[in-house]
């Protein structure tokens, strides 16, 4: 039965969508800025990903030489209709009979010149996936992350970087976690209250990373827009996700840019979107923070702030005390926040730190 809504997503691709080679770029980006050598040396899975499809493959591919890597896994549970249709993987294939649906994994070394023209670019990357150099072997089993061989992947790897199935992303950081490895993942924001994902980032175990912009993630979709849960357009073919967000255990500069803020005499003057109040729960003595820019940089109780503010969290400067998202009440969650008999929104609580 574990596996269920795993085939059931894959019998649908109702969670298989396509990361940008950009958003991809400008994320990993940020960790560079930070640590120059974050990749040196080091070992990258990415286990929910075609090669001859997924983004995270052809960027890591393209600048492997540039980030120092040591090897670069790239694993799948289906093959790529690309490939299908244009390629052969394995030497007994025929063309009557082409076995691409098999799972597959691929393990490069390097990313050589494969064309001799003085740069290492995307040609080379296609040309090195038509090679004899790309190290591609069928998986004995199904593919699933879960499974003993891909476990295996993940035990030699250093750092976990993918767009895993949204349905089994619980699953999937739990599998990153009890492994104890550094990761770059891409999920809901609506993750972040998840009982099973909370206490790591109150914590500080897991973060937020540098984000989309806007907070609004575009993703290609394979082959159908009517199972999309976004907002599709046909004529760019992406499906828009206004609650996406990266999640990781990699250090970045931003983590660490303290808020400039207001004190709270002068948010009630002048933040016109506090309408002159700060509102106070009914079950929990703390005061109602609607907006992060609204913070009181004097305030030294505790405060309720929406869960879009971990995007601006900085560990130096806040304190997170627990959250307020359901009726469930345990050590870190306090119960859905109500004001004046009204429940609101999931609450982060968080306090200034001294």
């Amino acid at each position: 039965m574990a596996n269920t809504n795993l085939s059931k997503a894959k019998n649908v691709k109702n969670d298989e969508f396509y990361t940008q080679f950009h958003d991809i770029e400008k994320e990993i980006t940020a960790y560079l800025e930070y640590n120059p050598n974050v990749f040196r040396g080091k070992t990258i899975l990415c286990p929910c990903d075609d090669p001859y499809e997924s983004n995270f493959f052809k960027y890591f591919a393209l600048f492997f030489n540039f980030l120092g890597l040591k090897k670069l896994i790239a694993t799948c549970y289906v093959g790529s209709p690309i490939a299908n249709k244009e390629l052969s993987l394995f030497d007994d294939e025929s063309e009557e009979n082409k076995t691409t649906k098999s799972p597959h994994k691929i393990e490069i070394t390097e990313t050589p010149d494969m064309n001799n023209d003085g740069a290492v670019n995307l040609d080379d990357v296609e040309l090195l996936l038509a090679s004899d150099k790309n190290h591609l072997t069928r998986l004995k089993g199904d593919g699933d992350f879960r499974s003993e061989e891909v476990k295996k992947l993940r035990d030699e790897a250093d750092i976990i970087i993918t767009n895993p199935p949204f349905s089994l992303f619980r699953e999937f950081l739990a599998w990153i976690m009890e492994a104890n490895k550094q990761f770059v993942i891409i999920g809901s924001m609506n993750a972040i209250t998840y009982k099973d994902v909370f206490p790591f980032i109150k914590e500080n175990k897991i973060w937020l990373g540098k984000g989309f912009n806007a907070g609004n993630a575009f993703f290609s979709i394979p082959f159908t827009k009517k199972y999309a849960e976004g907002v599709y357009n046909s004529d760019t073919g992406l499906v828009k996700f206004r609650n996406c967000c990266w999640f990781t255990n990699l250090d970045h500069g931003r983590r660490h840019d303290k808020r400039s803020l207001m004190t709270l005499e002068k948010n009630l003057r002048f933040n016109k979107k506090l309408k002159g109040n700060y509102d106070k729960y009914d079950n929990y003595d703390a005061i109602e923070v609607p907006f992060t820019d609204a913070i009181p940089s004097d305030y030294d109780g505790i405060m309720g702030v929406p869960i879009s503010f971990l995007e601006k969290y900085s560990p130096e400067q806040f304190e997170i005390i627990g959250q307020m998202v359901s009726t469930t009440i345990d050590k870190y969650n306090f119960g859905y926040p109500y004001i004046n008999g009204k429940k609101i929104y999931a609450r982060i609580l968080i306090k200034h730190k001294k």
